[in-house]
């Protein structure tokens, strides 16, 4: 019921930062919550950050400190600012919405991904 398209992936060198954008059509994401995972080639697709309906923000021990995670409901909109970038977060990056019809974790909505390479 909700399409999600994720955009800004890219080619940055190490240190460098990429903002990824992620634009929901079908319905609000007001009650939803918003996630972004991950997946490099030949691992398992692994948590990133997460924000709830309400604004509250978890992430990865992995990317503490240097990824932020956001939402403007306004323009059906989330967003992942990645700071210090390093090789090891090359990695497909996914968008995920979770309409919290369920007991813990549910993100039934996935978009198609976008490609982050981080050169040394």
């Amino acid at each position: 019921q909700v399409q999600l398209v994720e955009s800004g992936g890219g080619l940055v060198q190490a240190g460098g930062s990429l903002r990824l954008s992620c634009t929901a059509s079908g319905r609000t994401l007001r009650t939803h919550d918003m996630g972004w995972f991950r997946q490099a080639p030949g691992k398992e697709r692994e948590f990133v950050a997460g924000i709830t309906w309400s604004g509250d923000t978890h992430y990865a021990d992995s990317v503490k400190g240097r990824f932020t995670i956001s939402r403007d409901d306004a323009k059906n909109t989330a967003y992942l600012q990645m700071n210090n970038l390093k090789p090891e977060d090359t990695a497909v990056y996914y968008c995920a919405a979770d309409p919290r019809v369920s007991s813990g974790p549910g993100f039934d909505y996935w978009g198609q991904g976008t490609q982050v390479t981080v050169s040394s």
